[in-house]
């Protein structure tokens, strides 16, 4: 690994990656509202929101699988150094795996858990350009009083996609990440078209 690569990560690693970890459980438990992570580091090719949920979620225990786009150099070097976790070209392995909105399409081979250790499946970290401008849907299950309205600009295909991995308590979690904001969507939530 380059040294030269190496770019700074947490200004403070114990404060910031309490604050990256607690957005990460608040999204996940308001499925569908913005959780913001301010003053988050940055690193090319990597959203700040994306590189914080990174350095907050990722260790030696947590095997990586990076989509093509963000199999750089740059992305790999930051990542084995800073959270230490191992990179995997091997989506059956992968704990976690970075992923774009055009990865979304094929979430074969991904590690859905099973009956008995349902925890044990893989997490999705999915950097979108924006969290809004998509269809209109509405997000319901735990965490939702009634329901939310949500837009993510992903097509139709990732949602049929999905449901197919999802039987719970099996199924895969997922955090959609722009600039510095993320959205998470626990498989326990379901998604209909909004009424009009």
């Amino acid at each position: 690994m380059s040294a030269q690569l190496l770019q700074p990560a947490f200004a403070d690693p114990v404060l910031d990656a309490q604050r990256g970890f607690r957005a990460a459980l608040k999204a996940l438990a308001g499925p569908g509202l913005i959780q913001t992570l301010h003053a988050a580091p940055r690193l090319e090719g990597l959203a700040p929101a994306t590189y914080a949920l990174c350095l907050a979620l990722l260790d030696v225990d947590t095997p990586l699988w990076l989509a093509p786009s963000f199999d750089t150099p740059l992305i790999r070097a930051n990542l084995a150094f800073h959270c230490g976790c191992p990179l995997t070209a091997n989506r059956e392995a992968a704990r976690f795996a970075l992923l774009a909105a055009e990865d979304l399409l094929d979430l074969s081979g991904f590690d859905v858990g099973n009956d008995r250790y349902p925890d044990q499946s893989c997490t999705l970290l999915v950097q979108l350009p924006l969290l809004d401008g998509g269809e209109g849907l509405a997000w319901r299950g735990p965490g939702i009083e009634i329901e939310h309205g949500v837009r993510l600009p992903l097509a139709e295909g990732f949602w049929i996609e999905r449901e197919r991995r999802n039987e719970f308590p099996r199924g895969l979690d997922m955090f959609f990440t722009a600039g510095d904001d993320l959205i998470g969507l626990p498989r326990s939530t379901r998604i209909t078209q909004e009424r009009a």
